[in-house]
């Protein structure tokens, strides 16, 4: 049978270079040169009698046809990968790499370890770099922790973990100085926001029983940690995750001026590539986890 298909290096160079915009990025990415990548994606197109990327001076763009291919070979090269680094890794069913939005890993989910390794010390957990934008074309993390909501990453394993629950929180004295009689009050403080969800206000007044309310927002933070901080420091209130205030509001460092039961759309989810769905370790992971929130969840 005559073989059709590319070079694995030529796939891999298009797939990266595809994915970052960048034939250096992509260079650095493989640990090759510059050189390497388009001589490799030069191969690719002259093998197909095509266009796959156009070139320009700022960021590479697909052609439609390389666009295509892209999304035909990006699941089967993930899976490649992941079975490749399996072979590798003898004791792979018991070894996960996982990455985490920071915040929600040192807030909540590091403090829950232990009870983990004590449960399964069998399995052995580590932490890779965290990208907002993870794609799982890498051999590692074998799952991620990701803010977004239901419905964002299809042709996933995805599971719902915590962090929808929303409460407005600020400091204790400016509660008691103001002792605001409805959420439509809270209009008139200077609103504090994390700059990823600047509309959380919105949708958090609409569910209080405001929905006419157009808020004006204050001061953006780009971390749920340094939001915080704001709040603690009376600069005004910030709607965040109960889930990532709790414990400041059990020291009463910040308190919730109106501790009503909304949620919203976004939240954090475990996600995985469909091919590791029988990952033995992975599935231990999971379901501790999923028993962790839901107990946190409970406790509200």
């Amino acid at each position: 049978m005559r073989i059709r298909s590319p070079s694995m290096s030529e796939l891999h160079a298009f797939a990266t270079a595809a994915r970052l915009g960048s034939f250096t990025r992509a260079a650095d990415t493989l640990c090759v040169t510059q050189g390497a990548i388009s001589r490799a994606i030069a191969r690719l197109e002259s093998h197909f009698g095509q266009p796959l990327i156009h070139r320009n001076a700022h960021r590479l763009t697909l052609t439609d046809a390389g666009r295509a291919y892209l999304e035909a070979i990006a699941g089967p090269l993930a899976a490649i990968e992941s079975a490749s680094a399996s072979m590798l890794d003898t004791d792979h069913r018991h070894h996960l790499t996982l990455s985490a939005v920071p915040t929600l890993a040192s807030v909540w989910l590091v403090p829950r370890l232990p009870d983990f390794h004590r449960r399964h010390p069998e399995i052995r957990l580590d932490f890779v770099p965290y990208r907002r934008n993870e794609d799982f074309s890498r051999a590692k993390p074998d799952a991620a922790i990701l803010a977004g909501e239901a419905g964002q990453w299809p042709g996933w394993q995805v599971d719902y973990v915590i962090g929808r629950e929303m409460v407005p929180v600020c400091h204790p004295s400016r509660a008691r100085s103001q002792r605001w009689q409805s959420p439509a009050a809270l209009l008139t403080e200077p609103l504090l926001y994390h700059t990823t969800a600047p509309a959380n206000w919105q949708h958090w007044l609409h569910a209080a029983g405001v929905p006419s309310a157009a808020p004006t927002l204050a001061t953006g933070f780009d971390q749920v940690s340094i939001l915080l901080e704001a709040v603690k420091a009376d600069m005004g209130v910030a709607v965040l995750q109960r889930c990532l205030v709790r414990d400041a509001l059990q020291a009463s460092q910040v308190v919730a001026p109106f501790d009503l039961p909304i949620e919203l759309n976004r939240g954090y989810f475990l996600c995985a590539p469909r091919e590791r769905r029988d990952h033995l370790a992975l599935h231990v992971f999971r379901d501790w986890l999923l028993s962790a929130a839901a107990i946190d969840i409970a406790g509200r």
